[in-house]
């Protein structure tokens, strides 16, 4: 996968995000996106911290790339 949508550098090295790019990205169905908005929900970066969500966007990037093989 590619860089990380929506995440771009920020004062002290500390990485900023734009959470409602990645998750319009996602919702709209980009696998990449769908993956960071795992990450961000697993870490707590610019949303609360929940696994339930974190694995949903992690399955349904999982399934975009499965239907692509």
């Amino acid at each position: 996968m590619g860089g990380l949508l929506g995440f771009r550098g920020g004062r002290g090295g500390r990485a900023q995000v734009d959470v409602q790019a990645v998750r319009q990205k996602a919702e709209q169905g980009d696998a990449n996106a769908q993956y960071n908005l795992g990450v961000m929900y697993i870490k707590g970066q610019g949303v609360k911290q929940d696994y339930a969500q974190a694995r949903q966007w992690y399955q349904k990037a999982v399934e975009k790339v499965v239907a692509r093989l």
